[in-house]
């Protein structure tokens, strides 16, 4: 985790010049704009993975002397096949066409909102996913 610490941050730098040089040389406010908050949202993302991994044991990938087979095992809990976020995100497509086609629209949607929400929440509380 450390590595990938050290290479979100040189990327943020890189970003950072980037960014100051864009500015400088075009005067341009949306795209300095954009390259300074890529910049930060790097910066972010490596602070906390260099902040985590002094916290956490070391894994294979920060050893050097590691093999393929030191990271091999369980990788964490990957849920199966749901189709929770299919109904909210269809709910969603119609309530974001509301503006659009006029507010009534997200009355009608906001149920499909709920119902696809709760779905989600609730999918391990029932059917053959219920965990005890």
């Amino acid at each position: 985790m450390r590595i990938q610490g050290h290479l979100f941050t040189w990327v943020a730098i890189f970003m950072l010049v980037v960014a100051i040089v864009y500015g400088v040389w075009s005067k341009e406010p949306v795209g300095t704009t954009a390259l300074f908050l890529s910049f930060a949202l790097m910066a972010m993302i490596g602070f906390y993975l260099v902040f985590t991994a002094r916290r956490t044991d070391t894994g294979p990938q920060d050893n050097k002397d590691a093999d393929v087979a030191d990271d091999a095992g369980e990788l964490g809990f990957f849920s199966p096949h749901s189709w929770a976020p299919l109904a909210l995100g269809a709910g969603a497509v119609c309530a974001f066409m509301g503006p659009v086609f006029g507010w009534w629209l997200l009355y009608f949607t906001a149920p499909f909102l709920a119902v696809g929400l709760w779905l989600w929440v609730f999918e391990y509380y029932r059917g053959e996913n219920q965990t005890q």
